[in-house]
């Protein structure tokens, strides 16, 4: 452990240091990576770069550059005048986010399902997975279009239709060696690079114009940083957000939420916004909020397997989003927003990528049939940096984050990058707060109206 990469013995240099900055120019920070005044050859640490200003509720990501031999390059644009913090933060040393990926993709056993087979008066558990080791008899839940399939052990003398319910746990197993999980402790996780010489002042020196921006639609490249906040509103780098009026822009529109609990707090924070009639009969069941008088028909729906959580669900209710997407006719009037991640990040890699690749074919599919309907990706979010590591890192997730950018560039959709946006804000929960939420919703009814 002693050859992994320190933040405390890790040397950052601002290039061409000044007194004051000017708003609008780029910001470059060395960083030289060693342990033990040892310099370090080899790149792949995970650094998460952000900017800040606290009193002016302000903040953006910076783009990192890794040069394969213990140095990076990390750039910041000054997006705003004032008082600004610098922070570099090392997630995890390259040897951590080996270690997290051979352990990724060496086994599904990490969460256990636990599936309700109902016969009558009589109900039987029995394991389920993604990947079941058993002798025993399997019941096999194909999405027969793509090829994926979800197993359970089949109870004795009951059909594997009678399967009803499911909850899952997580398995006390892991896959690091007691040498390894030294790197997660909480003091190791997200260690602070840049403490000294990390505030720097930015003024307004530059008198030139700055040009108009288009407005936001899908399509559009994205960049990195995606943006900045400012005053706690999101604001794109590559185009312009205008105030639209939630309820006039929803008027006649039919909004399906696909996917995972951080596009359900969309449907939560449509209700409290505009007062929409929501219906539900559990978190984790169909949500259908309805506005008669502006014809408003909102609906949320979760992804198919794997879904992580201790509450008992309805696996009648559970649907592919491929096929929630096939079964869609579309129109002008059709908006699907799309979002899922999170779940996928204790299992091997190809379990997400697979499933990104077959809603992409359900979205091109789509495209085909009805050009007009709107398709937004919202990008899974950071989370909590200390919680889980193993099964929930952020590093899981930022690979995750890549192929989700990688597999739908070639789409006309809108993407809403959670990612970005939740590292400019400096939010670490799995659930981001309210004005993160707004943010999102702000993005979208930009794309749709």
């Amino acid at each position: 452990m002693n050859t992994t990469t320190s933040a405390k013995h890790s040397k950052a240099t601002i290039l061409n240091p000044q007194d004051t900055y000017c708003q609008g120019d780029q910001l470059d920070v060395l960083l030289f990576f060693d342990h033990l005044g040892q310099r370090k050859k080899y790149g792949g640490d995970f650094l998460r770069a952000r900017m800040s200003s606290p009193d002016l509720k302000a903040g953006a990501s910076g783009n990192v550059t890794d040069f394969n031999n213990g140095t990076y390059l990390v750039s910041f644009t000054l997006f705003w005048e004032g008082q600004v913090s610098l922070s570099v933060l090392l997630m995890h040393p390259s040897e951590g986010a080996s270690a997290l990926w051979r352990a990724r993709n060496q086994g599904y056993d990490r969460v256990i399902f636990t599936g309700q087979f109902v016969n009558g008066t009589s109900q039987v558990n029995t394991d389920c997975a993604l990947a079941l080791n058993s002798s025993a008899e399997l019941c096999r839940y194909l999405n027969a279009e793509d090829q994926e399939a979800f197993y359970c052990v089949r109870p004795p003398h009951i059909s594997c239709a009678a399967l009803t319910h499911m909850h899952s746990k997580n398995k006390d197993v892991s896959y690091l060696t007691q040498q390894e999980r030294t790197l997660f402790e909480r003091s190791n996780v997200g260690v602070e690079i840049m403490e000294n010489s990390n505030v720097i002042h930015v003024t307004k020196c530059n008198t030139k114009t700055i040009p108009m921006k288009e407005k936001c639609k899908p399509g559009m490249l994205s960049t990195i940083p995606s943006g900045h906040v400012w005053k706690y509103t999101w604001n794109p780098v590559s185009c312009s957000l205008t105030a639209v009026e939630m309820k006039d822009c929803l008027r006649g529109k039919l909004v399906y939420l696909v996917g995972d609990s951080t596009i359900r707090q969309w449907i939560e924070y449509f209700k409290t916004s505009i007062n929409i009639d929501l219906h539900e009969s559990g978190k984790l069941q169909h949500q259908f909020a309805v506005d008669l008088d502006r014809n408003i028909n909102i609906q949320w729906q979760k992804h198919g397997y794997p879904l992580i959580g201790s509450m008992v669900y309805s696996v009648k209710e559970i649907e592919y989003i491929a096929r929630a997407i096939d079964r869609t006719g579309g129109d002008k009037n059709t908006v699907i927003v799309i979002s899922l991640g999170q779940h996928f990040r204790p299992f091997p890699l190809d379990v997400f990528i697979r499933r990104a690749l077959s809603v992409h074919k359900a979205v091109q599919r789509l495209l085909l049939r009805s050009p007009d309907t709107m398709v937004i990706i919202k990008t899974e979010n950071t989370r909590e940096m200390h919680s889980d590591v193993e099964r929930f890192s952020d590093f899981h997730g930022y690979i995750q984050y890549l192929v989700i950018k990688d597999i739908f560039q070639d789409l006309n959709v809108g993407i809403i990058d959670a990612w970005d946006i939740t590292i400019a804000y400096g939010s670490n929960e799995v659930h981001p707060p309210q004005y993160v939420i707004r943010s999102q919703i702000n993005i979208f009814l930009n794309y749709i109206c």
